[in-house]
């Protein structure tokens, strides 16, 4: 297993599941910064712009110990998936 520079740079979360999702946030340009005061961290949209979410920046709250891992790990790649202007940018693109 190869281990990039991006892991390396942020702690890893105790569940697997969750650790899954991030790295497939990481992959599509989401930023993952650890700490805050009730989330073990937060994943941050790389547009980061006003069109993004109806106006409200695409950023999702990383919880440490929730009651169910498999299903934050699933809302977390949702989030990524459901980012209006990441799927702007793919339908952009397909038709180039």
């Amino acid at each position: 297993m190869r281990v990039t520079l991006l892991e390396m740079s942020r702690k890893k979360h105790s569940k697997q599941e969750i650790e899954e999702a991030l790295r497939y946030a990481e992959e599509r340009g989401w930023r993952v910064a650890v700490g805050g005061s009730h989330a073990w961290g937060k994943i941050y949209c790389p547009y980061n712009d006003k069109g993004c979410r109806c106006g409200e920046f695409c950023i999702a709250s990383i919880w440490s110990t929730p009651k169910n891992a498999g299903n934050h790990a699933k809302q977390i790649r949702r989030t990524v998936d459901n980012c209006t202007r990441h799927g702007a940018r793919e339908t952009a693109e397909d038709e180039d």
